[in-house]
């Protein structure tokens, strides 16, 4: 079995990293980072430093496989220093709203572009591309947020596409959309203020939670959005 994850050195991804290496040890881990190599990490893991909204990075890595099991992306992007969500149309900035499709969309068209006939050669291939609720249409009742928002409505879109493509040419494959929920990570850091007891979650318990549904998935979930706790959300 050979598992990529992509973004193994963020919160969530390590968690799913380490979870992976205790749940399958003759597993073939790798792992990405974007800038800064993780200290720590376990011998077994093999790093690749890629900018996956680069696609030529993402060519270059795909040419280092002739085989994958299973791809998790859990890069995304919510605020940098200069900006975060925005609370209104009047904080809207072009730059920003680029940088959210660049950072959480433009990667799994590019992922699903390079690796879908590597994927095709493995009996259950699957890919899982972490999603987030609030980028389903039918359950936005707050509003706001809009870059955030539409880029991952936008991702939750790919998956569905390239869902209807593998139906006819990577039959035996599955990708699927995973909301983790509210983790405790330097990505939900300025926001925790205002999360509900008991669902801020540590990024342990969501790598449980997400690999659960991902080991349980086959093609006939393929193209679905599953919440941590396994409840299908609407698009």
């Amino acid at each position: 079995m050979k598992i990529l994850i992509i973004g193994g050195h963020g919160g969530i991804g390590n968690a799913i990293l380490l979870l992976c290496q205790q749940r399958y040890p003759s597993a073939e881990l790798h792992a990405t980072y974007r800038q800064t190599r993780p200290q720590s990490q376990p011998d077994e893991v093999t790093w690749h430093q890629v900018d996956v909204s680069d696609e030529s990075q993402v060519h270059k890595l795909s040419e280092q496989f002739t085989h994958i099991d299973w791809i998790i992306n859990c890069v995304g992007f919510l605020h940098n220093k200069h900006q975060g969500p925005e609370k209104s149309l009047a904080s809207v900035s072009s730059d920003f709203f680029s940088e959210n499709i660049r950072r959480n969309t433009l990667p799994t068209l590019l992922l699903s572009k390079y690796f879908t006939p590597i994927l095709k050669r493995s009996e259950a291939g699957k890919m899982a591309i972490l999603s987030a609720k609030v980028g389903s249409i039918k359950d936005n009742r707050l509003g706001g947020w809009y870059s955030y928002r539409a880029s991952k409505a936008a991702l939750n879109m790919i998956v569905k596409t390239v869902s209807i493509e593998w139906q006819r040419t990577c039959r035996k494959a599955t990708i699927i959309a995973l909301h983790p929920g509210t983790t405790d990570t330097a990505l939900s850091k300025p926001f925790q203020a205002n999360v509900p007891t008991g669902k801020l979650f540590t990024p342990g318990d969501v790598a449980r939670d997400l690999i659960a549904i991902i080991e349980r998935s086959t093609p006939e979930h393929s193209g679905r959005f599953y919440s941590y706790s396994g409840e299908e959300l609407p698009w």
